[in-house]
């Protein structure tokens, strides 16, 4: 099945979808062996993990499509991209959906913070005005050329106009043509109770930050309120700081892979099946073969 059609059928399914944050095709193919049934492409991961910098807006469009690309063809299961503010004016808004459809990507995540933008949890964000997110998402709308491609209307006005005036906004959205609704860091049990409220029948992201401003809540929690998508933006990639970092600082205490190291990677086979690594090479050796016997038939 097209991975857009899995995507808007996903959209359709009674229950919530849990969707965690990846950064490269190696994490995307993790999370899709551990069951998941979409993927997330972290802005904050791939500036973390690419650029070892913060998610402050440094990321550009062509980073991220060298990044995509693998992640989109080394997958089998829908891919939402985070395209912060679209990486510039309504055309380069444009230029950025049909590569990113041309790429492979389900469904892209557009926000609503002056560029250059910041991670939503935290401080100093600046707004666009509602007038320019709608330019964006219209933009968006007329730029992609299938319609299961989803467009994901992100504000980050909580923290700066109040929760009230970011559920106005994101209904805003959804009339510009967003398919999916995003309201970023509503800041207690009740405060998110209030947008899955606002928006019944309409379907919503919320994102969970372990140590972020929004509490942390169960899938089937989510579920029970009436959100569509639980976003785990964050875990893969913190989860990998802190293994690699054991694993080093094991490695330079102790001067040798042969003791606690051990215990903290995977094996060889572990990662040679993650990464396809016989059948490539099984592959290769395929194609010698021909050419073995093509030059055979020349003499």
């Amino acid at each position: 099945m097209d991975k857009r059609q899995k995507f808007a059928e996903l959209m359709q399914r009674p229950g919530v979808v849990v969707v965690p944050g990846t950064y490269d095709a190696l994490t995307a193919r993790i999370a899709e062996q551990a069951g998941f049934e979409a993927i997330f492409a972290t802005g904050a991961g791939i500036s973390n993990a690419h650029l070892g910098l913060g998610d402050v807006g440094l990321l550009t469009v062509d980073e991220l499509l060298r990044i995509i690309k693998p992640m989109c063809e080394r997958t089998n299961i829908p891919l939402i991209v985070d395209i912060d503010t679209g990486f510039g004016g309504y055309l380069n808004v444009q230029r950025t959906i049909r590569e990113l459809e041309h790429a492979g990507a389900a469904g892209v995540q557009l926000e609503d913070q002056m560029f250059p933008k910041r991670c939503g949890h935290f401080r100093g964000k600046r707004m666009a005005s509602i007038g320019e997110m709608v330019g964006r998402l219209s933009a968006a709308v007329d730029a992609r050329k299938d319609p299961r491609m989803l467009i994901i209307g992100r504000t980050d006005a909580r923290a700066s106009e109040g929760l009230e005036a970011a559920i106005d906004r994101v209904h805003r959205y959804f009339e510009a043509g967003a398919d999916i609704g995003f309201v970023e860091a509503p800041q207690t049990v009740e405060e998110v109770r209030t947008v899955a409220d606002a928006f019944k029948g309409k379907p919503m992201l919320l994102n969970l930050v372990e140590g972020g401003k929004t509490p942390l809540f169960s899938s089937a929690e989510l579920d029970k309120m009436g959100f569509k998508l639980m976003l785990c933006a964050n875990t893969a990639l913190r989860s990998a700081i802190k293994a690699v970092g054991q694993a080093m600082a094991a490695l330079k205490k102790e001067g040798t892979q042969t003791g606690s190291v051990q215990g903290m990677i995977c094996t060889w086979q572990e990662r040679q099946s993650i990464v396809e690594s016989e059948s490539l090479m099984d592959l290769e050796i395929h194609y010698d073969q021909i050419a073995l016997e093509a030059d055979k038939r020349k003499c």
